[in-house]
């Protein structure tokens, strides 16, 4: 069964806008995982406009299901991580200052970069994904340089599932089965919704995880956050 990660960063926003602590990021972590999440995720940026640095060692001590931080792997970064210990990492290819992530790594123009990180963390007992765009080339490299999964960067799928959804997944069930073959495993993420998300983990073979922020937080102003969990967790089974 393919399990869902609550990313918090919208979660963050919210609480930094006013400068107190609510909502409580701990608090609200603990309770999605009552609620059914199997993980959470954060992803610090530099500018800790979303969840910040001081966050991860909190968040560390009270998250029981899996633990997945991602972000782009600069020092500040690559220190945290090893020094929390994640279950997993996810590095995105992110430069300072952008607004979210749009575009998975090139695994072959950055493949020492990238195989320098893979034994770096996999030897600190941290599983590694890494932001893909649903090319083959690119899981063929990513598959090079060691990592343990790849994230598919479904932003483009979800733009154009509405008009032709057939079309819209092509190249992720390829560049998955292919990952397949490779011994990879697939996550993916970026714009899945109530939507589109059905579709895109029935046809997707064997995706493991999906990691679910903007439009989860969204959805639970309507719903809360406990029905909204069991309705992406009802898809993702169903």
């Amino acid at each position: 069964m393919t399990r869902l990660s609550v990313n918090l960063n919208k979660v963050a926003l919210i609480r930094n806008a006013r400068g107190g602590n609510l909502p409580d990021l701990v608090q609200f972590a603990q309770d999605c995982e009552a609620f059914g999440a199997d993980g959470i995720t954060v992803h610090p940026r530099p500018d800790e406009r979303h969840v910040r640095y001081a966050d991860i060692p909190q968040l560390k001590e009270v998250v029981k299901t899996e633990f997945n931080i991602e972000g782009y792997p600069n020092d500040r970064f690559v220190e945290m991580v090893l020094s929390i210990k994640p279950d997993q990492v996810t590095l995105v290819p992110d430069p300072p200052g952008v607004l979210t992530s749009d575009s998975g790594w090139d695994t072959i123009t950055n493949a020492q970069r990238l195989k320098d990180l893979c034994l770096q963390f996999r030897e600190a007992g941290i599983r590694v994904s890494i932001f893909l765009n649903p090319i083959e080339r690119m899981v063929e490299g990513a598959k090079k340089v060691g990592t343990d999964r790849i994230e598919l960067y479904t932003g483009q799928y979800a733009k154009q599932y509405p008009s032709d959804k057939e079309k819209a997944i092509l190249d992720h069930i390829a560049a998955a089965n292919l990952a397949s073959q490779l011994n990879v495993g697939v996550n993916a993420g970026h714009d899945l919704n109530l939507n589109n998300l059905k579709y895109y983990a029935q046809k997707i073979p064997g995706l493991l995880e999906v990691s679910i922020g903007q439009a989860l937080i969204s959805d639970a102003l309507y719903f809360g956050i406990q029905n909204t969990i069991q309705l992406y967790k009802y898809l993702l089974i169903h």
